[in-house]
C-alpha cells in the first residue's frame, strides 16, 4: 500500500481510542500481544509494499468494539471496521473487519497482505499468551462451535489459517514455534511509549 495516501492513527491516538471505548484490560493486553506478533512477522518478511504502521494500528485496535459486544452481541469485527471508517481510517478499518475471517484467502503465489498478518497474529494469541495455532483454534472451536453451522465454519477457518501459516512462514527465517522465544529475546515490535495500562 502507498504509505503517503493512507491515514493511520499514531500509537498515542490508538491508546486514546482504546481509553475512550473503555476496553477491558484483558482485551487491551490481548491486542498488545497480537501487535507484537504481527510486528515480528512484518519486520522479518522484508517485503516491499507492507505498511508496518498500518499493521501496528490495526493490531492494536482490532478488538476496539469487543468490550461493548458482550452487552450488544454485535459482530465486533464488523462494528470495529465501521467505527474506524467513521473516524477517517478506512484502511485500518478494513483490516479490523478481516481479523476474524479474511475477505478472501489468496493463492500461495500472492504476497501476504497487512490483513493476513493481523489475522494470523490474532490466531496465535489466546488471551495474552502466544500459543500454537492448534491451541488457539481449538479454543475458538470449543467456545463458539456449539452450533453445527458454527462448528463447520470454524473448522474451515482453521484449515484456511493453517494454509496461511504455511504461506507466511515460507518467507520467514524462523518457524511458527519460535515466535514466543524471539519476542522474549529481542522484544522487536515492542510498544514504545510507556503507559501503565499498556
Amino acid at each position: 500500500m502507498n504509505v503517503e495516501w493512507i491515514k493511520i492513527p499514531s500509537e498515542l491516538e490508538c491508546r486514546r481510542m482504546v481509553a475512550e471505548m473503555g476496553m477491558l484490560d484483558n482485551i487491551v493486553a490481548h491486542c498488545r500481544q497480537v501487535c507484537r506478533v504481527a510486528l515480528l512477522i512484518v519486520d522479518h518478511l522484508n517485503m516491499d509494499g507492507l505498511n508496518r504502521d498500518l499493521i501496528r494500528a490495526a493490531a492494536l485496535l482490532h478488538d476496539i468494539t469487543k468490550t461493548r459486544s458482550f452487552q450488544t452481541r454485535e459482530d465486533h469485527a464488523e462494528t470495529g471496521a465501521q467505527l474506524l471508517l467513521e473516524m477517517g481510517y478506512p484502511e485500518v478499518g478494513s483490516i479490523i473487519g478481516q481479523h476474524v475471517r479474511l475477505d478472501s484467502y489468496f493463492a500461495s503465489a500472492v504476497p501476504p497482505s497487512e490483513a493476513e498478518i493481523v489475522n494470523y497474529a490474532d490466531k496465535r494469541v489466546l488471551h495474552d499468551r502466544i500459543v500454537p495455532l492448534d491451541e488457539r483454534m481449538g479454543y475458538i472451536l470449543e467456545k463458539y462451535g456449539r452450533a453445527p453451522q458454527w462448528k463447520t465454519s470454524i473448522l474451515l477457518l482453521w484449515e484456511k489459517t493453517k494454509e496461511l501459516e504455511v504461506r507466511l512462514f515460507t518467507g520467514l527465517p524462523f518457524a511458527p514455534d519460535d515466535i514466543s522465544r524471539l519476542l522474549a529475546e529481542d522484544s522487536p515490535g515492542e510498544i514504545t511509549e510507556p503507559d501503565p495500562r499498556w
